[in-house]
């Protein structure tokens, strides 16, 4: 994904972000959100490798060409310290005030603490304001994922090795968790899936996730309902079988309105355990209607091809 001027908006999967200096854009473990008419994207800032070094913004009229922003939240003390873990931003957009809130996954470096932090700023950029954490519910909590329905109501999707995927309701202010909704299972395991990630279409919740294999990869799946609180269907793989998705991890599925209506983007991490400031994304178009989703691989493509 090049910010070469000569090839303007065009994505190719498999490769790193660049940013408008030609630098890897740290989008790792990516948050994203339209506002205003442009997609501003959050990410993990791996210059120190998995220890917290910063959250880094960047901003694209079309997902290919990426401007750098800033540090939306930096190292700083107590959970914020450069021994720990802050992971898989994700920022909802307060419509009431017009401030920008933004989850994460915050965590020491054993992964012990498992806990959701909370952060809030003014524009989308910076600076955040790191609020603390909780454990929702007192629930573990690692890879999260968010969603906002039409009524503006927010959700966390939690991953909790003790009793599944979770999905909660947050409070108004979306600065808390205030209810469990459903919690789901992976078929015959007493776990669920991790680094989930949510959408709405024709009246049907798309919910994907990825298995908890480690470093290693595997195929992620999807379920979907008529209600937040089921019942679900059963899990489906989102690739080709064996394809590993691509050698990718989702870590958002992205709507985007087009002239031929609202299409989808699956915007995966192919993590590079040894180099992870390098690791590639993995962005294609999602073909989701009719209670299925489907990702298929194309080299190269554009917003126009959606």
């Amino acid at each position: 994904m090049s910010a070469d001027p000569s090839e303007p908006g065009v994505i190719r999967p498999g490769h790193v972000v660049l940013d408008q200096n030609g630098d890897v854009a740290q989008l790792h473990g990516i948050g994203i959100l339209n506002w205003n008419g442009r997609f501003y994207a959050w990410g993990e800032n791996k210059a120190a490798g998995s220890a917290f070094t910063g959250i880094s913004c960047y901003s694209s009229g079309d997902l290919a060409t990426w401007r750098y922003e800033g540090e939306s939240l930096t190292r700083g003390e107590g959970e914020l310290a450069p021994d720990r873990v802050v992971e898989r931003p994700k920022v909802l957009h307060r419509a009431a005030d017009g401030a920008f809130v933004m989850l994460l996954h915050i965590d020491s470096s054993d992964y012990a603490d498992a806990r959701l932090g909370v952060a809030i700023a003014d524009t989308p950029v910076r600076p955040y304001r790191y609020l603390g954490s909780e454990r929702p519910l007192g629930n573990l909590s690692r890879d999260i994922g968010v969603f906002v329905a039409d009524d503006a109501s927010g959700y966390l999707l939690s991953e909790d090795r003790d009793h599944g995927l979770q999905i909660y309701r947050l409070s108004d202010d979306y600065l808390s968790v205030e209810s469990l909704v459903t919690s789901l299972l992976k078929p015959g395991a007493t776990h669920g899936y991790e680094s989930p990630t949510m959408v709405k279409h024709e009246g049907l919740y798309y919910l994907f996730g990825s298995d908890l294999t480690g470093w290693s990869l595997n195929d992620n799946v999807y379920a979907t309902a008529p209600d937040l609180a089921g019942p679900w269907s059963p899990w489906r793989l989102l690739a080709p079988e064996g394809s590993h998705t691509f050698e990718s991890q989702v870590s958002v599925v992205l709507p985007v309105e087009t002239s031929h209506g609202r299409r989808f983007v699956y915007c995966g991490d192919r993590w590079q355990r040894d180099e992870l400031f390098s690791s590639p994304a993995v962005w294609l178009p999602l073909r989701i209607g009719s209670g299925r989703a489907r990702l298929e691989w194309v080299d190269e493509w554009t917003l126009a091809d959606l």
